[in-house]
């Protein structure tokens, strides 16, 4: 009994105990397997810890790596900046040890230059010494004879108050008679003394005349010769016959009033025989019409319809006149290129008068002046020659356009791109702008030779016959002038005076006194020479 209760029991017991041993060998496969797992859980976490241990030391080894190479950068810096330093100190040292050496060697000249001069000054002081001491034995010479001198000159006076009251008893003179003569003869020391002023005065100027060469030229350039022309507003054209009055007036006037419309210049028919009369203040358009009356004239058929044709054909024909004009005096004066509008506006000049000169005769006689006045004095002759032809361009055209010829001229020489210096001396030929080169005043000079020459100038031919008869009025005023003649157009004077009143030392002084006198009292343009002739002759006759 016992034993069957014990067989469960063990059997029970094997049963629990190999219970446990499975459970134990489940449990530990079960441990085994997790340890394992977290064994390989760990390789992967210490693997990739490694990896990034690797990674940061790389990273480290490469940032080190940089710095080493900024640290060789900076240091191979410092070695250039230092190198570049020391270099710019040893250029500085070397420049101000050469800068020293100029100043001591500036010093030492110097300084010989002072001993030198030292050594000058005492050599010299020694010499003032001697002479210091020359000079006070000279002193007491002149002592010495200054007292000499004072006996002699009492005694001198003496001499000449005796020979004074000889003089008194021998020639019956009282005191202010004999005064007289001794001024007298005192007046003709010192007329030779300002004579003798006045020729060295004239010697001195003399001496510095190439100083003037330009302005005495310019001066000495006397005038040339041109035709001298009346100044009108009116042209005069002959009929053959005075029934030609009614053919020109037509039916109810109509003639006169087309002939009119088309020329623009008024047409006089009046009681004065075989003469119709065309009057207008433009020259060129009362040439047109001029030409224009003479072809109807000739032709005998007066109407409308014959009136405008012989007006286009006259204003053609003056026209080419005009531009023929202009190259003519270009080819005259030896100009080439120029505009050809201006060379037309040029060729105006020919129908233009002012004060009795025709204006393109005129313009080109102030280009040859210019040009021959410019070729000696050495500067640009054919810019004054275009200078001096182009110079009164603008009384072409100031019939129809407003403003003053010289401004009109300026406008039209810019325009046409003249030279600055012809504009310049178009604009400065009146004085309205500052000259800005010799050759505007060559210009002007030119232009006023021209216009003052005897004969230029209708209104001023009574101006020139006044001058002369004032020139000579001045010089015979003079005491002592026997006669006075103007001469060459009014440039000279030939004043001849009496030899027994004036002597040579005097007519120094008289030509001086007239020059003043006509400066003071006359207007003239350029020079007027004061030559004065003192010519005595003797004559003796042998029987």
């Amino acid at each position: 009994m016992n034993t069957i209760i014990m067989i469960p029991v063990a059997t029970a017991i094997v049963s629990i105990l190999v219970g446990t041993v499975l459970g134990y060998a489940i449990r530990k496969h079960s441990w085994e397997q997790k340890a394992q797992n977290a064994q390989n859980d760990a390789d992967h976490i210490l693997a990739d810890a490694k990896a990034q241990v690797t990674a940061a030391e790389a990273e480290v080894n490469a940032q080190k790596q940089a710095a080493e190479a900024v640290k060789q950068s900076a240091e191979n810096t410092k070695k250039e900046k230092i190198l570049e330093a020391q270099e710019q100190i040893r250029d500085f040292r070397q420049k101000t040890e050469d800068e020293l050496n100029v100043k001591k060697d500036n010093l030492a000249r110097k300084k010989n230059r002072l001993q030198q001069r030292e050594d000058t000054l005492d050599h010299k002081n020694s010499l003032l010494d001697e002479r210091e001491a020359g000079l006070t034995q000279k002193e007491d010479q002149l002592k010495q004879q200054d007292a000499s001198l004072k006996a002699k000159l009492a005694e001198a006076d003496e001499l000449v108050e005796n020979r004074r009251q000889k003089l008194y008893d021998v020639a019956k003179l009282d005191k202010e008679q004999a005064r007289k003569i001794v001024l007298d003869q005192l007046s003709d020391e010192l007329v030779k003394e300002r004579a003798e002023m006045i020729r060295n005065s004239n010697e001195e100027v003399k001496a510095r005349a190439d100083h003037y060469a330009n302005q005495v030229i310019v001066d000495a350039i006397q005038s040339s010769a041109a035709d001298t022309v009346a100044e009108t507003t009116v042209s005069v054209v002959d009929l053959p016959n005075e029934e030609m009055k009614g053919r020109i007036i037509g039916r109810e006037g109509r003639n006169i009033r087309s002939f009119e419309a088309l020329t623009g210049i008024d047409l006089i028919i009046d009681d004065t025989p075989k003469v119709v009369t065309l009057s207008g203040f433009d020259p060129i358009r009362r040439e047109i019409a001029k030409r224009a009356m003479e072809r109807l004239i000739k032709d005998g058929r007066i109407h409308p319809a014959r009136i405008e044709e012989m007006v286009d054909k006259a204003r053609k024909e003056v026209n080419d006149d005009i531009y023929e004009a202009g190259e003519s005096a270009l080819m005259e004066l030896g100009i080439h290129r120029m505009n050809p509008e201006l060379v037309k506006t040029l060729g105006r000049l020919k129908y233009r008068t002012s004060y009795g000169q025709n204006v393109l005769s005129h313009s080109i006689e102030v280009g040859k002046l210019a040009g021959t006045m410019a070729a000696e004095l050495g500067l640009d002759e054919k810019l004054a020659v275009r200078a001096g032809l182009l110079h009164d361009i603008g009384k072409a055209i100031d019939h129809d356009i407003e403003g003053s010829h010289v401004e009109i001229g300026v406008e039209l020489t810019r325009k046409y791109h003249e030279p600055d210096v012809v504009v310049n001396a178009i604009a400065a030929h009146h004085g309205d702008v500052p000259k800005l080169s010799f050759i505007a005043e060559l210009v002007v000079a030119a232009d006023t030779i021209s216009s003052a020459r005897p004969g230029a100038r209708s209104e001023s031919l009574e101006n020139y016959i006044r001058r002369l008869t004032e020139l000579e009025k001045i010089a015979k005023s003079y005491q002592g002038v026997k006669q006075a003649y103007a001469i060459q157009a009014g440039r000279e004077v030939r004043v001849m005076v009496e030899p027994d009143e004036i002597s040579d030392d005097r007519t120094v002084i008289l030509a001086r006194d007239i020059r003043n006198q006509v400066e003071k009292e006359l207007d003239y343009p350029g020079n007027i020479k004061i030559t004065v002739i003192r010519e005595k002759r003797v004559v003796a006759i042998a029987k």
